[in-house]
């Protein structure tokens, strides 16, 4: 089994080492091969997806990848920024069903931004499209207005598209999630409003009729923003389109106590994945050593569980971690009056201490 490593910039690097040291301490063998993204790919070999580095994923039965971006790249044109890395990677590896589970452990509770009596229990897996929608759809840029109000002056715009077959993929995704959890589904739309999201809820209600197991609800995106922070635990699986998919799987992050704590994984037909913590690279407290790494090591067991088929690791991994809450140890992000706070490579130690 080959493991394609992707550190990436800022502090991906930082918590990447504490999820290598994780995954060598199961005592499986993995081969593995390190290479650059982003921003160190751009300062490299000028790109930040070079060739290489787009081998060694195509290549690999999985991929483990840190975070990508840096202010110092803002002023590049668009193609060359590091976070083109990330989209260039779920397009050319064809990555199109994103799995965010956001779980709020118990010893979290009082970390989170909300009442512990309305997050208590949380547990959501959000399924996102992650290769259409308006990041991807033609055309795009910059231009001079040919109409409306304001003709004659510089515009931007892009273009919100989705064909049948994305959409019905995605829905099976979601709904065979469904089944294996409460049989419970919200697809999140903006039917009211959007053309290409009326289309969305028509074929996802055209899917259902396979799966008369699970229940299904719509729900327009900006009541579901409002339900997640209202009553959270009513939902379970939650399917919608990349941007809302992006927006709500963060606001959903911070009621788990920190982003920090969020695992993703982006799969493709054949469940070869991409897994990264929710987070971004955070290039302010780069090299601190402050950084929270247990998304990092928690997209590592659900890497061990979709793609590699390493059940049992997975669950060593996510128990571990567990384990290191219960003693009370936090990084800065999750610290509370009470509990230890740690670095970055104290927790990562903890975790493979507690593995033992």
């Amino acid at each position: 089994m080959k493991i394609a490593i992707l550190p990436g910039d800022g502090i991906g690097p930082e918590i990447m080492n504490q999820a290598v040291k994780v995954m060598n301490a199961l005592g499986e063998k993995f081969e593995t091969e390190t290479v650059p993204v982003g921003g160190a790919a751009y300062a490299e070999q000028g790109h930040p997806l070079p060739e290489s580095t787009l081998k060694v994923a195509k290549e690999a039965d999985a991929i483990l990848f840190g975070a990508v971006g840096d202010f110092k790249y803002d002023t590049l044109e668009r193609s060359l920024r590091p976070e083109q890395a990330i989209l260039g990677l779920r397009k050319h590896l064809g990555l199109f069903a994103n799995f965010r589970p956001a779980i709020l452990y118990p010893e979290l509770a009082g970390a989170s931004s909300l009442k512990p009596e309305i997050v208590s229990g949380l547990d959501i897996m959000i399924v996102r499209e992650l290769t259409g929608d308006i990041y991807f759809g033609q055309p795009r840029g910059m231009r001079e207005a040919p109409d409306g109000p304001f003709k004659g002056s510089r515009e931007g715009f892009d273009t919100m598209r989705y064909s049948e077959p994305e959409i019905r993929r995605i829905a099976h995704v979601a709904f065979q999630a469904a089944q294996k959890r409460s049989k419970r589904l919200t697809s999140v739309d903006k039917a009211n409003v959007l053309e290409t999201f009326q289309f969305w809820r028509d074929v996802v209600t055209d899917v259902h009729k396979e799966y008369k197991d699970v229940k299904l609800d719509h729900m327009y995106v900006d009541n579901a923003a409002m339900q997640l922070v209202r009553a959270p635990k009513e939902f379970d699986v939650v399917v919608t389109g990349n941007m809302f998919g992006d927006i709500l799987s963060d606001a959903a992050a911070m009621l788990t106590g920190s982003i920090g704590m969020l695992p993703s994984a982006s799969l493709d037909a054949n469940n070869k994945g991409l897994y990264e913590p929710s987070h971004g690279s955070a290039p302010d407290i780069a090299g601190k050593d402050i950084a929270n790494p247990l998304a990092q090591i928690l997209s590592l067991a659900m890497m061990l569980r979709y793609s590699l088929g390493k059940t049992e690791q997975a669950d060593r991994i996510e128990a571990a971690v567990k384990s290191v809450l219960k003693q009370g140890l936090r990084t800065v992000d999750i610290f509370e009056v009470g509990t230890t706070k740690v670095s970055t490579t104290q927790m990562g130690d903890a975790v493979v201490k507690a593995l033992a």
